[in-house]
């Protein structure tokens, strides 16, 4: 086994846009795991949008990455050596110590994973937090019923194309979902089955929004917020249902946004916007998995994933992340 170990660090707290220069990367030596605790050679980390907001010192549902410490996130690693009978070297897990080649763990802090029954990298995406945050959102809270016309932005995302898919088995009227490029909007409507998407920067987003949905939305999920939620707004139905997961077109902003401007809208059409994190609705994990499990593995949902070889390059992959240049879950192979 390699005596050494790798870990990024955050090097300096980012004023807008970060750069790779808010990033260290530092080799130190392979951690020995104390008594009751296993080491873990990690495999995959997740990169996702809400880290932005944790290399911030602002206060936030998240404690604030601590600048000189090695950043979190979900990872799925081999235990390799151990000190518990709970974890056993050979064991696949997943646990919260990404953003590093090797972590120590206790089994409180450890989900073994079943390789046989999906893909190990599946655990970080589409049947991990990502997907559980697509049907908590979805199901919870927009509340979502047959026959609803949905609008999902950020659509070609590990989040929304989770929830497209899954509004489309659960028989929603209408899917349509925003992107980023011509190419995501075609992945989105022949290899999703979204019923329409459109790219947000060929023009104005209600615009194209209300040509996709001329009969108005009833469900909204808003993965961008800004000028998406401005238009969702002006689309909505009366007692429409809004979930607000993310907002990635303002994370990185160092002035208020100027949209949303039409709040009135709240009153008269009686809407119901509510924002949400997946860590309140773990209560579900085991429904969700019952329930979408079965159509990963049929490929009744299908999942996209974009995975940047090599830990060292896992800063430039989460500058890609927000700057939309992802299909479906970014992942770094370590």
């Amino acid at each position: 086994m390699s005596t050494t170990a790798t870990e990024i660090r955050l090097a300096s707290r980012p004023h807008g846009a970060p750069t790779l220069d808010n990033f260290d990367v530092v080799d130190v030596e392979v951690p020995r795991p104390g008594d009751g605790e296993a080491l873990v050679r990690n495999l995959e980390i997740s990169v996702d949008p809400y880290m932005r907001g944790r290399m911030s010192s602002a206060k936030s549902y998240a404690p604030p990455y601590e600048v000189g410490k090695v950043m979190l996130g979900g990872a799925v690693g081999e235990v390799v050596q151990s000190n518990t009978d709970a974890l056993r070297p050979g064991d696949l897990v997943l646990h919260g110590f990404g953003w590093r080649s090797h972590a120590v763990v206790t089994p409180k802090q450890a989900a073994k994973i079943d390789a046989g029954a999906a893909p190990r990298e599946a655990y970080l995406g589409v049947l991990g937090m990502t997907g559980l945050t697509a049907y908590a959102g979805l199901t919870e809270i927009a509340r979502f019923q047959p026959g609803d016309t949905v609008f999902v932005s950020g659509a070609a995302g590990a989040v929304g194309s989770v929830v497209g898919q899954l509004a489309k088995l659960k028989g929603a009227k209408r899917v349509i979902g925003s992107a980023g490029s011509a190419e995501k909007v075609r992945h989105l409507v022949e290899d999703l089955g979204f019923d329409a998407a459109f790219n947000y920067r060929d023009a104005p987003v209600a615009k194209q929004l209300e040509e996709a949905a001329p009969e108005g939305i009833d469900v909204y999920f808003d993965n961008v917020g800004g000028e998406h939620l401005e238009a969702a707004i002006n689309s909505a139905n009366v007692h429409a249902r809004i979930a607000v997961c993310g907002m990635i077109s303002i994370y990185n902003a160092t002035e208020p946004p100027a949209a949303p401007r039409n709040l009135g809208q709240i009153i008269g059409k009686r809407l119901d916007i509510r924002g949400f994190l997946v860590s309140d609705h773990y209560d579900l994990q085991a429904k969700f998995l019952e329930e979408v499990a079965p159509l990963v593995r049929s490929g009744e949902i299908k999942y996209e994933e974009t995975i940047v070889e090599g830990l060292r390059n896992a800063p430039q992959a989460f500058l890609d992340l927000l700057a939309g240049a992802n299909t479906g879950k970014m992942l770094v192979r370590v």
